[in-house]
């Protein structure tokens, strides 16, 4: 009964904004302790994470906080969590298979005064064109990201490297074996993520022709800025013509005799001038 007492709670579970699951789940006493493990391990990654001052690895942390996988997720969720609840000023970032602790993005100006660092950093829209096509379908080789976006981008790849926002991550099983680009974490910090999983996601994309009409069309794989691009966005097709109608469109042009091969060039006779 909902309106009961709660067994050693002191309080009526109707007045609780928990389900009586939750309820009965933390006066279970292998799930507070299982929790108990999860917070004094959380502690413990923050200093691991604190100290190490570079990424470490899933595994390197596993091992030094000898647990599993999946306790290792509730523990990097856990500090995340109280990192961005209590507005520290630290956060988690994890990439890929590395996990490190990198400086709230509301605090990035304050940072940038003491190392004196510019606050913005320059791009052309040709190398955050190109770095939207990464960050949304990487890794990608060379040839992928111009398929894309249909002009060569050697120089806008190379703007993005230099500014570490870009890096090369391997070699593609392909023919020729293309290298292979994806984001940094130096993206990560520029832009105030903490992971890939917080790009916005484009459920539709809405093109407008010249003309003034609009379609909208569903695209698999989103990529902001990249309406043009999408393999989806096809020409209409036009429809067939009859070959009546283009007999009819397309008149014969009757040919004089004197201009077949047949009849050959006619004569030109030379006419006095009768104008005196």
């Amino acid at each position: 009964m909902l309106d009961s007492v709660a067994e050693n709670s002191g309080r009526y579970v109707g007045d609780d904004p928990r389900t009586m699951a939750q309820i009965q789940d933390t006066q279970n006493p292998q799930t507070a302790l299982e929790e108990e493990i999860v917070a004094r391990l959380a502690a413990a990654a923050e200093s691991l994470l604190f100290v190490a001052g570079r990424p470490l690895e899933y595994t390197e942390l596993r091992k030094l906080l000898d647990t599993d996988d999946t306790r290792l997720a509730r523990v990097l969720d856990t500090l995340s969590e109280q990192l961005a609840s209590q507005g520290r000023g630290i956060r988690v970032q994890r990439l890929g298979s590395q996990v490190q602790l990198v400086t709230a993005p509301e605090n990035a100006r304050y940072i940038a005064a003491l190392l004196g660092l510019p606050m913005t950093a320059k791009l052309t829209s040709a190398a955050l064109e190109t770095l939207a096509v990464i960050s949304y379908r990487q890794p990608m080789t060379r040839a992928q990201i111009e398929a894309v976006r249909g002009v060569n981008s050697d120089r806008a790849l190379a703007s993005l490297i230099q500014h570490g926002l870009v890096a090369e991550v391997g070699r593609a099983q392909t023919v020729g074996r293309p290298a292979l680009f994806a984001t940094t974490s130096e993206f990560l910090q520029q832009f105030g993520l903490t992971s890939l999983t917080e790009l916005p996601h484009i459920e539709q994309v809405t093109l407008e022709s010249q003309n003034g009409h609009t379609a909208q069309q569903a695209l698999q794989t989103p990529i902001p800025g990249m309406e043009a691009s999408a393999p989806e966005a096809a020409l209409p097709e036009i429809p067939a013509t009859p070959a009546s109608a283009l007999q009819t469109t397309q008149p014969e042009i009757p040919v004089t005799p004197a201009c077949t091969p047949e009849a050959g060039l006619p004569e030109i006779s030379d006419t006095e001038d009768n104008t005196e």
